[in-house]
C-alpha cells in the first residue's frame, strides 16, 4: 500500500512551520518530515530522513517546491532521487504531481528551464570576467599582498626572517607569499 510522506523546511527559527504542517494535514498526511535550516544547507537531516523513508509508489508530498532546495539543480537531483526509488513528488501549492503524465512533462519542462538559467549565468559570468580583464580589473578574490605589503615581506626576508615567520606576520601561507613575489618580479 503507498503512503504519502511529508516534507517541512523553514529557514530560521522565528519561521512558523505550521502552515505548511497544516496544509499537508489537510489533505491527509500523517507522517511528516522538518527542517530548520537555510534550502542551500545540504545538510537537512529531516530531508535526509523523508527521502529514506519512501519505498516504491509512496508519495513524497511538499507544500512548495522551494521546500525541497534554493536552486532548481537541489530541486531536479531531489526529484531524481525520488523516482530512482519508484516514488512520486507532489506539490499541494503549485499542484504538480509527477504520478501523472502531465506532472512529469510539467517537472521536466522546470528541469530543461533550470538548466537553461544556469547556463546563462554561467556564460554572463565568464563574460563579465573577460571584460573586466580587458578593462585591466583585478578578477577574483582581493590580493591580501599589495606592492607596498610585498616590498615589506621581502625586507622581512633579506634580514634573515624564515618563510613561515613572514608569512604569520602578513597572516598569509608561505605559498601565498612566494607567489606574491613571483608575481612582483614578474611584474617590477
Amino acid at each position: 500500500m503507498s503512503r504519502t510522506i511529508g516534507y517541512v523546511r523553514v529557514s530560521t527559527v522565528d519561521q512558523d512551520p505550521a502552515l505548511q504542517r497544516n496544509a499537508l494535514a489537510d489533505i491527509g498526511v500523517t507522517e511528516i518530515f522538518s527542517d530548520t535550516t537555510s534550502g542551500a544547507n545540504p545538510k537537512r537531516p529531516g530531508l535526509k530522513n523523508a527521502l529514506a523513508a519512501l519505498e516504491k509508489g509512496d508519495t513524497l508530498i511538499v507544500w512548495r517546491l522551494d521546500r525541497l532546495g534554493r536552486s532548481m539543480r537541489q530541486l531536479v537531483d531531489t526529484a531524481d532521487e525520488i523516482q530512482y526509488k519508484g516514488a512520486h513528488l507532489k506539490s499541494v501549492t503549485e499542484t504538480i504531481d509527477t504520478a501523472t503524465a502531465g506532472g512529469r512533462v510539467l517537472f521536466h519542462v522546470l528541469g530543461a528551464l533550470a538548466e537553461f538559467e544556469r547556463e546563462s549565468i554561467k556564460e554572463r559570468v565568464v563574460a563579465g570576467m573577460m571584460a573586466a580583464k580587458r578593462d585591466g580589473r583585478h578578477v577574483g578574490r582581493p590580493q591580501l599582498m599589495t606592492p607596498d605589503r610585498v616590498a615589506l615581506a621581502r625586507e622581512q626576508l633579506t634580514q634573515g626572517r624564515s618563510w613561515a615567520e613572514v608569512a604569520r606576520l602578513f597572516s598569509i601561507s608561505p605559498s601565498t607569499l612566494s607567489r606574491a613575489l613571483q608575481r612582483h618580479l614578474s611584474s617590477g
